[in-house]
């Protein structure tokens, strides 16, 4: 393990690279002591007990009696499910955390230190003169519908954009390819919660409806800051496509959504298809991955880039 480093797979469920190169570890070598570990990382010794701590506490380990004390790793499929769950509903908290702040937003807008901005050219308008005024850095939470079109990531040098897009404005691989090839740092959620762009995090930009509020900065600000990046973790990372991979770029888009917890007939009726073509493109998806179960498909892919 010394020089080896594995593709990470467990970042979008909240594992850090290290917590994760020290559980396979632990899935290489079952009960091992902590002196096991820090032979087999070469880390020293309270870097391997710190990531075993973490380890304990994500439920990815479990300490056995006795001395020395010996650690087991969790069963990946079960491990994956609980951490999975635990997104889940830390995606329900971040979603009321934005009801509130909109609450917030709407019984303040009068008395705050917000601008409301209408029509479509005004809001179209205020959206470019953000994005180029930006010096370091863009946030962008993305959903449909659209008051105008979305924005163009600016290809301005040591300006990074983070993007969040709710599936439904990937709703076809066009869309997809484009997000993953925009340069951008793009992640997916199932339902994000509302429209944002803040730009270096000192003017923020809240689309409601047909108006957008905008927002210098303030503890409402800074709420929204936080919120964001507790989507973000939550999100779902979308990669470059791998030119050389096994898998289309329907495919990936698939196998992203099936990823995201939509079911066969979900998935076919965002991507337009029916139902038996969606199982039928998931064993070629299989196959193409030497995968036994949409489980192993995942992991597989996410080791090559590809979800």
């Amino acid at each position: 393990m010394h020089n080896y480093r594995p593709a990470q797979v467990l970042e979008a469920l909240g594992v850090c690279c290290e917590d994760e190169q020290l559980y396979r570890a632990l899935l290489a070598r079952p009960e091992a002591t902590t002196t096991e570990l820090v032979a087999d990382t070469g880390w020293p010794t309270a870097r391997v007990a710190r990531h075993l701590r973490s380890l304990l506490t994500l439920g990815l380990a479990s300490r056995t009696p006795g001395r020395p004390a010996r650690f087991t790793p969790a069963v990946p499929e079960a491990a994956v499910e609980l951490l999975a769950l635990r997104k889940q509903a830390a995606i329900v908290q971040a979603r009321l955390g934005a009801s509130v702040l909109t609450e917030e937003f709407r019984a303040k807008r009068d008395a705050g230190p917000f601008t409301v901005i209408s029509g479509a050219a005004a809001i179209a308008q205020r959206f470019y003169q953000a994005q180029q005024s930006a010096q370091s850095e863009v946030l962008i939470l993305d959903k449909p519908p659209y008051a105008v079109l979305p924005i163009e990531p600016r290809r301005a040098y040591g300006v990074t954009y983070r993007t969040i897009y709710d599936m439904a404005a990937l709703g076809n691989p066009a869309e997809l390819a484009a997000a993953r090839s925009a340069g951008t740092s793009c992640r997916m959620l199932r339902e994000v919660p509302l429209k944002l762009v803040v730009a270096d995090r000192r003017t923020g930009l809240l689309q409601t409806g047909q108006e957008v509020i905008e927002l210098g900065p303030s503890s409402l600000l800074d709420a929204l800051l936080k919120l964001f990046e507790l989507l973000w973790q939550q999100a779902t990372p979308l990669t470059p496509v791998s030119a050389d991979g096994p898998l289309s770029v329907e495919d990936q888009q698939l196998l992203s959504l099936a990823a995201a917890g939509l079911t066969d007939q979900a998935i076919a009726r965002r991507i337009g298809v029916a139902q038996r073509t969606v199982e039928r493109r998931m064993q070629r998806i299989l196959r193409a991955l030497d995968a036994t179960t949409r489980f192993q498909a995942g992991l597989r892919a996410g080791q090559r880039g590809l979800l």
